[in-house]
């Protein structure tokens, strides 16, 4: 596992005995020194010992002072969120979108592009890293204010290792080390590695939903994912594959009777790819999900109705996922999301006549709020949670 130092020095950024005090002053916003010794606990000298590293490395810096009753008001302390910069990259099967972040996750600069996966990954991460080398330098900060690079990728990944496995979508990258690659392009030591769908949960949660602890975030677009945000974090399983949720067979009844092939799985029944052969099928000129998300908008029937029992077909699959994990939120988000309340309609539709009533009595099915840069702001998210609260433990 990689180290995170500072820039002139072989120590890690945030020496571990200070990250809990560091994380009270991130969560609870600036604080007198008498605030973090009554929330902490610590004595006087261990927390002054304790600041002292904090305010050295430039993540702790005054903040003016507090009320007072008489006398010189006591000093505040703040978390500096721009102490440090991230880069975070979001790679789908169509487009890549990179960005630079702060230790906040708060996306400063972005880039997007159309760039097809199944390029490659030398061709695909050698055009990354000459977009965030471009976005670094335009931002006037030195490299060795880069702690860390976050990749999300559209297939399945190998978390501790950063590889994706067997990615159906992605030609040659099965086994191909990314984070090898990219340290060497970037001359970054932390590069961290994730499927997009859990970075786009771990983004959603983090700048909609932090207040909810049980959360699903669902991609419908070129192939259909989810990330599971619960107990307020990210799990991946055992291997890094929990969501996968496109090769789930849907579970047809009364209201959703059969259709498609008798072995299509979700993706085959309620990807873009899928809705735009169905609507083909029926004589509406589709080569996309683009075209599908076009069409919707222009309120084109065939369209409408086609998202709509996708919508259907993808609520029957977590009707029971959300018997299982009882979530506070389903957000939705991809490219067919985009298309206004058709899909969502449908999910709702199914979920909540399938689910039973405690599991939804609470539950909200509502789409993403990130748009295009969600995934740069999971990815800045997971490399800076990395950097200041230690290596998450599975």
């Amino acid at each position: 596992m990689c180290r995170v130092t500072g820039p002139e020095t072989d120590e890690p950024l945030v020496a571990p005995e200070a990250r809990a005090l560091l994380a009270v002053l991130r969560e609870a916003g600036p604080l007198t020194r008498a605030q973090l010794a009554e929330r902490t606990g610590l004595a006087r000298t261990t927390l002054t010992a304790r600041l002292e590293t904090l305010l050295g490395a430039g993540l702790v810096v005054p903040a003016g002072g507090a009320a007072s009753r008489g006398g010189r008001p006591p000093g505040l302390l703040a978390f500096r969120t721009d102490a440090r910069l991230v880069v975070g990259i979001d790679l789908g099967a169509t487009h890549a979108v990179v960005g630079l972040a702060d230790l906040a996750g708060a996306v400063v600069a972005s880039r997007a592009e159309r760039l097809a996966v199944t390029e490659g990954p030398d061709a695909v991460l050698g055009r990354v890293s000459e977009l965030a080398r471009e976005l670094v330098d335009a931002s006037g900060r030195p490299w060795s204010d880069v702690v860390g690079v976050g990749v999300g990728l559209p297939g399945p990944v190998e978390h501790s290792t950063g590889r994706p496995v067997r990615p159906p979508i992605m030609p040659g990258w099965d086994g191909f080390d990314v984070p090898a690659l990219l340290r060497e392009r970037l001359g970054v030591p932390l590069v961290l590695v994730d499927n997009d769908v859990n970075l786009l949960a771990l983004g959603e949660h983090t700048s909609a939903w932090s207040s909810t602890d049980d959360l699903l975030f669902v991609k419908v677009a070129t192939g259909i994912g989810a990330g599971i945000v619960a107990g307020g974090r990210l799990q991946r399983g055992a291997q890094g594959s929990a969501g996968d949720l496109g090769h789930v067979r849907v579970p047809f009844t009364r209201d959703t009777p059969p259709h498609g092939d008798a072995d299509a799985d979700l993706e085959a029944l309620a990807s873009g790819p899928a809705v735009a052969r169905a609507l083909r099928e029926h004589g509406v000129p589709a080569h996309d999900a683009d075209d599908v998300v076009e069409l919707a908008l222009r309120e084109r029937p065939e369209a409408v109705q086609a998202l709509r029992q996708a919508g259907r077909d993808l609520g029957e699959v977590l009707a029971t996922v959300v018997n299982l994990l009882n979530p506070g939120v389903i957000v939705v988000g991809g490219t067919l999301a985009r298309a206004g309340e058709h899909l969502l309609a449908g999910v709702r539709e199914t979920v909540y006549g399938r689910s039973t009533a405690l599991a939804t009595r609470d539950l909200t099915i509502v789409p993403a709020t990130s748009r295009e840069t969600g995934g740069v702001l999971g990815a800045a998210v997971m490399v800076s949670q990395h950097v200041l609260d230690g290596p998450a433990e599975r």
